[in-house]
């Protein structure tokens, strides 16, 4: 089950970075086929590796599980870039999310 979930996960985030599993295989320094091995539930990460996947996505671990956020990366640049608009911008922004939400 997590294994599936896992893999899942994999495949999500690097598609939505348009990324090759070849390409990221060989970025995180292992073999030409490694994401895919992962992808099709051959191969399971070691921990460590599994640490270089989330840094290579620039999201944590605790994002990599929330299966429901498709772009992890992108909204913890936003939550970033929040921290220095005042309270004014914050709730403009609130309530443009909110229109686009409907």
């Amino acid at each position: 089950m997590y294994e599936e979930m896992f893999s899942r996960r994999i495949t999500q985030l690097r598609t939505a970075r348009g990324v090759s599993a070849r390409d990221m295989s060989l970025s995180l320094g292992q073999s030409e086929s490694y994401i895919n091995k992962i992808e099709n539930g051959k191969s399971f990460p070691s921990m460590q590796v599994f640490f270089y996947i989330c840094e290579y996505f620039g999201i944590t671990p605790k994002d990599f599980f929330e299966d429901g956020t498709t772009n992890p990366s992108m909204i913890n640049a936003l939550i970033r870039d929040l921290k220095f608009l005042d309270e004014k911008q914050i709730m403009n922004i609130h309530e443009i999310v909110k229109g686009l939400k409907k």
